[in-house]
Order: C-alpha cells, then sequence, then structure tokens
C-alpha cells in the first residue's frame, strides 16, 4: 500500500487573507514531493479573493463558497462552521493554517480544535486594548489563540503579547509578516502605469472597516475633499470596498469631485503600483499598514486603535482615527513639510524582511517530521 504524503490545509476566506497566505502556499509547494498542500476558501469575500490568489497564480483546490448577500456576522459564522467542519472530515489534514483575525480565521480555528488536530495561526499575537475594536476581528484572534498549537508572530511585540498571555514560549515562533513577502513579490514581477496624464501628487484614500461605516466614514470623505480643495495638485484615488454602504457613503461626498477617482478594488498586482503612484496613503487597513513602509510611504490610520503599534512607535504611520480636522491637519502637513515628510518616509518598517513564508514552512514541516532548509535569523 501506498502511504499518502502529510496533508496540510490552508484556509482562506477574504482579500486580505488570500494575499497574506499565498506566499505560504507557494513555499510549502516547493515541497510537494514530501507534502500536499491544499488552499481552502469560505468564500467569506468570493470575487475579491479569487481577484487576489489571481496576482499569484494560485486558485483554491477547494470552494466552500458560503458568501450569501445580506447575511449576518452569526450566518457566516455558522455556515462558515459546519462547511469546514465537514471538509476537514472528508479531507483528513495533518495541520491546518489561517492567517489573521477574520471570521474565517476563527471559525476554523475552532473546527480544527474540535476534530483534535494541530492549528497554525499566522499573524498571531495581534491586539488591541478591547476587544470591541476593531469588531470582531479582535475577539476573533483572541478566540483563535486559545486553541492554536504553533503561533507564528510577526513581531516581538506580537511575541510579547502572547507570552503576556501565558501562551507556552516553545509554541510562539517570531517570522515576520507574510503580507511583507507578498509585496516584495508582487513588486518584483509587475509593472503598471496608473494615470500618467495627471503630473501632480496622488493620495491613495482605502477605507472599509465596519467600525468606520456610516458618519466616521463621511467625515473620512470630507477631510479627503478638503485635501482636494487645498491642493489644486492632488489626485484623490480611492478604490472602492463591494460593500454597498461604503460605496454609497463615499460617492455621496466625493463621487462629483473633478480630482476624485472612485474605482474598482484593483488585482492585487495592480494595487501595488498604484501605492507606488502615491504620496501618501489614508487607511483603515491593517495590511496597508505594513505594506506601505516597504515602499517608504506614509500612512495615516484611519482607526481609534491598531493592533499593529510597531509601525506608529517606528514612524511609518500615525494614527488619526476618523477625526475630520485631525486627518486634514495631519495629511496638509506631510503634503506641504518636506522634512516631517522625510521623517515618516525613511523611517524604517518593523513588518519583517520578506522571508516569513520560509521560516513558516521550516516549522510547519517540522513538525510533520520533514526536514527542509531553516532561515537564518536577521529580524531586528
Amino acid at each position: 500500500m501506498i502511504e499518502r504524503r502529510p496533508r496540510i490545509l490552508v484556509v482562506a476566506g477574504t482579500r486580505p487573507e488570500a494575499i497574506k497566505v499565498a506566499p505560504l502556499v507557494l513555499e510549502l509547494r516547493r515541497y510537494e514531493a514530501q507534502v500536499e498542500t491544499l488552499l481552502v476558501s469560505t468564500g467569506q469575500h468570493r470575487e475579491m479573493l479569487t481577484q487576489a490568489l489571481s496576482a499569484f497564480d494560485l486558485e483554491p483546490d477547494l470552494n466552500l463558497d458560503i458568501m450569501q448577500h445580506g447575511q449576518t456576522l452569526a450566518e457566516v459564522t455558522s455556515r462558515a462552521l459546519s462547511g469546514l467542519d465537514r471538509l476537514i472530515a472528508e479531507t483528513k489534514p495533518d495541520i491546518v493554517l489561517a492567517q489573521g483575525d477574520t471570521t474565517t480565521t476563527f471559525t476554523a480555528a475552532l473546527a480544527v480544535f474540535y476534530r483534535g488536530i494541530p492549528f497554525g495561526h499566522v499573524e498571531a499575537g495581534l491586539r488591541t486594548p478591547t476587544i470591541r475594536n476593531p469588531f470582531p476581528e479582535e475577539f476573533n484572534r483572541r478566540a483563535a489563540t486559545l486553541v492554536t498549537d504553533l503561533h507564528f508572530a510577526p513581531t516581538q511585540w506580537a511575541v510579547d503579547n502572547l507570552l503576556a498571555e501565558r501562551v507556552d514560549p516553545a509554541a510562539i515562533f517570531r517570522t515576520g509578516n507574510t503580507g511583507v513577502d507578498a509585496v516584495l513579490s508582487i513588486a518584483g514581477k509587475v509593472s503598471h502605469d496608473w494615470f500618467p496624464e495627471h503630473k501632480g501628487r496622488v493620495v491613495t484614500l482605502t477605507t472599509h472597516r465596519r467600525e468606520n461605516w456610516g458618519e466616521p466614514m463621511r467625515q473620512i470623505a470630507i477631510a479627503a475633499r478638503e485635501l482636494l480643495d487645498e491642493f489644486p495638485d492632488l489626485l484623490l484615488v480611492v478604490p472602492m470596498h463591494l460593500n454597498p454602504q461604503v460605496r454609497a457613503t463615499l460617492s455621496s461626498v466625493l463621487g462629483d469631485h473633478a480630482r476624485a477617482r472612485l474605482i474598482e478594488p484593483p488585482e492585487y498586482g495592480r494595487f501595488i503600483p498604484l501605492m507606488r503612484r502615491s504620496a501618501l496613503i489614508l487607511s483603515d487597513s491593517g495590511g496597508v499598514q505594513e505594506e506601505a513602509p516597504a515602499f517608504g510611504l506614509p500612512v495615516l490610520v484611519l482607526r481609534e486603535t491598531t493592533e499593529r503599534p510597531e509601525g506608529v512607535e517606528a514612524g511609518t504611520a500615525k494614527l488619526v482615527g476618523t477625526d475630520r480636522a485631525l486627518i486634514f491637519t495631519e495629511a496638509k502637513r506631510l503634503l506641504e513639510d518636506e522634512r516631517a515628510y522625510a521623517a515618516m518616509a525613511h523611517a524604517i518598517s518593523p513588518y519583517g524582511d520578506g522571508r516569513a513564508s520560509q521560516r513558516i514552512r521550516h516549522i510547519v514541516l517540522g513538525r510533520l517530521g520533514i526536514e527542509t532548509p531553516a532561515v537564518a535569523e536577521v529580524l531586528a
């Protein structure tokens, strides 16, 4: 009888997850003679996940396709949990990996725990002071920690958070962030000439988080419009999340401005050149906080709290929340003051060296009894 290779399931459901697991899946598949790696999509973000994976020439091996229009968090959670439980029973993996803080990640961790299978959490240890912000992501990652066997922490701050919660030190591994792996990989492969007709500066705005829906997002959009009125050379680019509520808010404030470009979410391979074309990023995205510093781009974080304080401490990002006046003032300062801009642009990114996937591969395959080359530990 032929003995089957050990099997790894890598679970993702949203666009950010897809981006951050893609380099890990590719790295694991370098060892396909020794281990089978299956990429599973819950379909939490159906179109956006597929689009993100295509930048890496990947597509899901298995798709639960749980997304339904207008579904509640409870419905997403129950559908993902039951679907993943069935899939795990059918595929019988030896270890399951998931990334981040989404409902997909939480349900994957819980389903794996129920089945008694080892679970590896990529981007473990991120925390904010309150479990309700960001909602529901802070709960998701804290809950996943309780049932995780291998904690892949991106930074020393994340390691320290886990140690403070009495996680077994032997189960914690500082790896860097796979998001840096992804952005550097794509930057080296693609090019796109965004807005060649515009000779001035570009500011990119991304906002989608649930806690910013409604009036906070309207204030963000008003601040962005005021920047356009203040600086005639600016072009504002707004990749719009697919959520109808997000689109309605942004369109109502910015849709009629001659120098605002409200665009469909670009493929990841095109979004990276858009970031590089930008002079400044305004964003409530966690991933953008990690990606932009790789290109020396200042980020104003449109949130009251962040689970990525390393960037703020390093000077690559600044928390401005959703207060219209503060967003405008801080952005104006960076666009006018060359020294202030340079201080943020030249700060050193704290999120890793682009080899997180290799470190995780070495640890996961080692857990399965497969020896592969280690990565020299050069993280600052």
